[in-house]
């Protein structure tokens, strides 16, 4: 399944790799390869850049077919930091671009412009194609936008935290939602009106979480796993077709079971 934002056209389905260390990040890398994704994300603070890198050689697959990101840390967001740090991603992932590169996470420490200053020099040098952000809220979003044109806003996103705002804005702006922890850390599977639909469709619950997602307009869905049969299961997620039924149930469960919420995380808006 193929999305185009901004007359860029990339996969809706990623591979991600947080927590993803060593050997096993290149593995799961190699694997997801393999079996067919094409759009691979990681970031400054996972520390697995040299592995997703390693495992994108090797695979052979051409690069200008992966879409790749990357993200910059919050300590790293003045001018000179961004610069360095967005080179030294292109380094370790043996490359000579990003597809994207995204600030991780939002913070007052540095003025914004300059961030996007240092963005748009990259971009205007070829290092990266686009830039963007994550974990940016509704107010958040609006300050980037104006700011410079914005690619992509990627944060939690699953049945169970609906971003509703947020993907207004992705449709107006024309922008990628991309989701991460889009099976809700684990806790999906459980889930009563997940299984009943996951039944119907002779799927899982995960599965149907990544149908739900990557059916909307804008959304791309990264999920990420080390397990080969969990990273072919999510994969065939795309497969699948949902009905009026499957939605109005999804919209009938609970929408405020966040997953991921460091302490240093912006004031979470709906």
């Amino acid at each position: 399944m193929i999305k185009t934002i901004q007359d860029t056209k990339l996969p809706a389905l990623g591979f991600g790799t947080f927590e993803l260390k060593g050997e096993e990040c290149r593995r799961s890398v190699t694997t997801a390869l393999e079996i067919g994704y094409r759009h691979i994300d990681t970031a400054r603070m996972y520390e697995n850049e040299d592995e997703v890198g390693a495992a994108m050689v090797e695979s052979g697959v051409a690069r200008d077919d992966i879409f790749l990101t990357s993200k910059v840390w919050m300590d790293d967001l003045d001018y000179d930091s961004l610069i360095s740090e967005a080179q030294a991603s292109v380094k370790a992932l043996k490359t000579d671009f990003l597809d994207l590169c995204l600030v991780h996470w939002p913070t007052e420490k540095v003025p914004l412009e300059e961030t996007f200053r240092a963005l748009t020099r990259l971009q205007e040098e070829g290092v990266i194609r686009h830039f963007g952000v994550s974990n940016f809220t509704p107010k958040w979003l609006e300050r980037a936008l104006d700011l410079g044109d914005v690619f992509c806003n990627q944060v939690e996103y699953h049945p169970l935290l609906r971003q509703r705002r947020l993907h207004q804005m992705a449709i107006e702006h024309d922008l990628l939602l991309t989701a991460y922890a889009p099976l809700a850390e684990g806790k999906l599977h459980d889930n009563e009106v997940l299984q009943k639909i996951a039944k119907r469709h002779d799927a899982t619950p995960e599965q149907i979480s990544l149908a739900w997602l990557l059916e909307q307009q804008n959304v791309a869905a990264i999920p990420r796993s080390s397990k080969p049969e969990h990273i072919r299961s999510n994969f065939e997620a795309l497969e699948i077709r949902l009905d009026d039924e499957d939605r109005s149930s999804i919209e009938q469960l609970p929408d405020d079971r966040r997953q991921i919420d460091p302490e240093f995380a912006p004031a979470w808006e709906k």
